[in-house]
């Protein structure tokens, strides 16, 4: 190959590193047939004539008739650079899968390459089974064609309309996570995962490697990643397609894989090195599961790998008008956009189209020919028929001890402190325990920080990696166990995606401030929930559980960088049909919140509870009536009884309840004729209009509890502004109702002195409220002299000692 502009003698390094050619391949071997290899040559023909007719057209699919530009779509959108090569490895999967009995998946990688995947669903027949409207005939392939990015049809990634997709594609960097998840506890299934070098430079994928020093070949299926260099993005060149084999190689050995080269664009030849290639490394997988399962021991292998080099738009016209298509950017997206007005490209398209012989590929009424036809697998071995693609169909209920055995004792409300969430870790031991195949835990390194110890004494951290002396003093290792740690949000988040997509069940945990590393993984699926809502053959999944503690309240030597509680935000701003968020104030509202969303479907339930120890303030029988429902008054903290309060004291979070009843005590302790009504929140939701969210209060409801006329002091876990933007039509809240929360003010502050600093502390709400109290007038004023006093005195005692007093730190309700 000669590159424009370049010198006439071509380099042999960028020879080494041409898609184009006869095939170069590590292993060598011509397994097909004639026979064989000029069927699997008309079998991607015709996978290729479909995605084409995608992306173009709306009539005349057979192409009966000369093509006219009424035949085309209007608009023309979608992808065509990663077809041809998702495609190929498609193709050669099936032989494999046929010749032995292979349970298999295929996840799609590269950004909008669902037309690859769509063609292998119609051709299979899958696709016409689920909407039985695309039929396997002219009319059906004619719709088919038109659905495709047109208003009312389908989008152009592998979306949740897909048949056996789990993994969309529209952000790029999960296919490689998303597949470790899938396999985690399914032995004997094994899913090719196409790597588009794009998505290859992407933060997540990079560290999706290491998910090998994780996978056990005893109890654990495989992933075959492809890595597809075709050597574009959308105008630019990517960066593993231009650098040596060796380097490649290096870097792959040094992943802990074993990579298999192929490379060319000769079609012959390279469906002859694929074929040879691909069924080595499926049998090397076979064999080393066999190993690990005959023997007991499980080890970590050198897991096969295949690079594969072809070119973008593979099949396209070489170039057009003086200019490169095939192999180069302009194959990325629409080929050839404006046909519609160049009257000589709309020929060449027309020619491009018809050299894949619709006419020889398929019947005249628009059947695939049978000789191809009888080429996939049959049944749920076709990889789109593959019910790990619908996990619902495989998920099981969770098998969940009674979590009301694990309550915390409280005599009185507000008077005992206690581990919240060592205590709730007792509880997921025994999930754990009782589901010993299904179900997983996940998180960036932190399950002992984060006061979850308890569960390695039902399964330990999976380390496939090598193992030291020392890990035997308390480093909770083992090749098969049910923590899965590894030190990248992105990484450990598309495992659990992965997992609850194929039917499984799991919860993740991690430090608040960093969860929004994973911001835009969670908004992808919540839209892949929310999809599937609409689509009547996706059964229902597990929810996605994130728990998140180490919260802003209580950062300590972390300071400032440790401080973000923005995460809600982000999840609030999806759909309500699939978000939920709760913050229980304590341990035994904790193990109620849990036990409801691990039993709960297709949500993204986000709770947030501090991992110290705290003040306990329901029993267990209070605390299931309280999170039912999720939001009360605490009649106990309250003593407006039968009368008009005053002033209305509210709180969601853990602390911020803390300091509301502080404040709340402070307050009739000062001034007794207050009357005060205490309202504490566990389901944010219920403070949208009932109108906007299934969990809202209606306007009545909200009243009943905050009243329309009375201020309200709301002591908030994280930015204010998101209580307002909830209430926003509540009566009287755009008057009556003050927020307080996180103002993105800290450091390394006490508990108290950081509660201070953002106004959420005992003494500014209780300030707050006195400023408020219609009809106080100045009577107060003695009393917010005092707690002013009392707040500048707290500040120097932590600047002093670094230590909030006594009286602070061993408060407790004293009323």
């Amino acid at each position: 190959m000669t590159v424009m502009g370049a010198p006439a003698e071509t380099d042999i390094a960028v020879k080494s590193i041409s898609p184009y050619g006869v095939a170069r391949a590590t292993v060598q071997g011509t397994p097909l047939t004639p026979e064989e290899l000029r069927n699997t040559v008309d079998y991607m023909s015709a996978s290729l004539y479909l995605c084409l007719g995608m992306l173009y057209l709306k009539q005349n699919p057979l192409l009966k008739e000369p093509l006219k530009v009424a035949h085309l779509k209007s608009r023309l959108l979608g992808h065509w650079g990663s077809d041809p090569g998702q495609i190929f490895a498609w193709v050669h999967m099936n032989r494999l899968i046929k010749k032995y009995d292979l349970d298999a998946l295929f996840i799609s990688g590269p950004g909008h390459g669902a037309p690859a995947v769509l063609s292998q669903s119609y051709l299979e027949g899958v696709y016409s089974e689920v909407y039985p409207d695309k039929s396997e005939n002219e009319e059906g392939m004619r719709k088919f064609f038109k659905q495709f990015s047109f208003p009312g049809g389908i989008g152009s990634h592998a979306t949740p309309e897909t048949p056996g997709s789990i993994h969309e594609g529209g952000e790029l960097g999960y296919s490689i996570s998303h597949s470790f998840g899938v396999v985690f506890d399914n032995p004997d299934l094994i899913t090719i995962t196409m790597v588009g070098d794009g998505e290859a430079e992407t933060g997540p994928l990079a560290t999706s490697w290491h998910s090998t020093k994780f996978l056990n070949p005893i109890t654990d299926g495989a992933v075959l990643p492809i890595l597809h260099l075709n050597g574009y993005k959308i105008n630019n060149p990517t960066i593993l397609a231009r650098i040596s084999h060796h380097e490649l190689e290096a870097l792959f050995i040094g992943y802990g894989w074993q990579p298999f080269f192929v490379e060319g664009s000769d079609p012959e030849s390279m469906h002859q090195a694929m074929a040879a290639t691909m069924e080595q490394c499926i049998t090397k997988i076979k064999a080393y599961q066999r190993q690990a399962r005959d023997s007991g021991k499980a080890f970590r292998p050198f897991w096969p790998m295949i690079i594969l080099r072809s070119p973008k738009g593979w099949s396209a016209p070489r170039d057009v008008d003086g200019h490169y298509l095939e192999g180069f950017w302009r194959a990325h997206q629409i080929p050839m956009p404006d046909i519609a007005k160049n009257k000589e490209h709309f020929a060449i398209f027309e020619k491009w189209m018809r050299s894949y012989e619709p006419e020889r590929l398929f019947t005249s009424d628009g059947q695939l020919i049978p000789e191809l036809k009888k080429l996939p697998p049959t049944g749920n071995r076709r990889m789109s028929a593959n019910p790990v693609g619908n996990g619902g169909l495989l998920r099981k209920p969770l098998l969940l001890p009674d979590y009301r055995h694990y309550a915390l004792e409280v005599k009185k409300q507000g008077t005992t402190s206690g581990p919240s969430m060592s205590n709730m870790a007792r509880f997921l031991r025994d999930v754990v325990h009782k589901n010993p195949t299904n179900f997983r835990v996940f998180g960036p390194d932190e399950t002992e920080s984060n006061k979850l110890g308890a569960i390695y004494e039902a399964g330990k951290k999976v380390w496939m990696a090598e193992h030291f002396e020392e890990d035997l003093d308390g480093g909770n290792l083992a090749f098969a166990g049910r923590v899965m740690e590894m030190l990248s949000e992105h990484t450990v988040e598309g495992w659990l995606e992965g997992y609850i997509l194929s039917g499984r069940h799991g919860l993740l945990n991690s430090y608040e401030p960093f969860i929004h590393i994973i911001d835009s993984m969670v908004n992808q699926h919540c839209k892949w929930i929310e999809k599937a809502l609409e689509i009547e053959w996706r059964v229902k999944i597990a929810s996605l559980n994130i728990l998140l503690t180490a919260t802003v309240w209580r950062q300590d030597h972390n300071g400032f960088t440790h401080q973000d509680p923005g995460f809600l935000d982000v999840v609030a701003n999806k759909s309500p049909e699939v978000v939920r968020i709760y913050l229980p104030p304590d341990g035994n509202c904790l193990l109620s919140v849990m036990d409801h969303c691990l039993k709960s479907e297709n949500y993204v339930n986000v709770i947030v509870a501090d991992k110290q120890d705290h003040i306990q303030y329901l029993n267990m029988d209070d605390a299931i009536t309280h999170c039912t429902k999720g939001i009360g008054i605490w009649d106990w903290a309250s003593n407006d009884q039968g009368a008009d309060p005053d002033v209305v004291m509210a709180c969601c979070g853990d602390v911020p309840t803390h300091e509301a009843l502080a404040a709340t005590a402070i307050l009739r302790h000062h001034m007794p004729a207050l009357k005060i009504r205490f309202v504490n929140v566990v389901d944010l939701f219920r403070l949208i209009s009932a109108e906007d969210h299934p969990h809202g209060l209606t306007d009545r409801e909200y009243v009943a509890l905050f009243t329309a006329d009375r201020p309200v002091i709301f002591n908030f876990h994280s930015y204010p502004f998101m209580i307002h933007r909830l209430t926003y039509k509540r009566p009287g809240a755009n008057v009556n109702l003050h927020v307080r929360g996180y103002k993105e003010k800290g450091n390394i502050d006490t508990p108290l002195e950081l509660a201070i600093r953002n106004q959420t502390d005992r003494y500014s709400l209780a300030m707050d409220a006195l400023d408020r109290i219609h009809g106080l007038h100045n009577s107060g004023s003695g009393v917010r002299e005092k707690l002013l006093d009392e707040q500048i005195r707290m500040r120097n005692w932590a600047y002093e000692h670094g230590t909030d007093p006594k009286d602070i730190t061993e408060w407790s309700w004293p009323l």
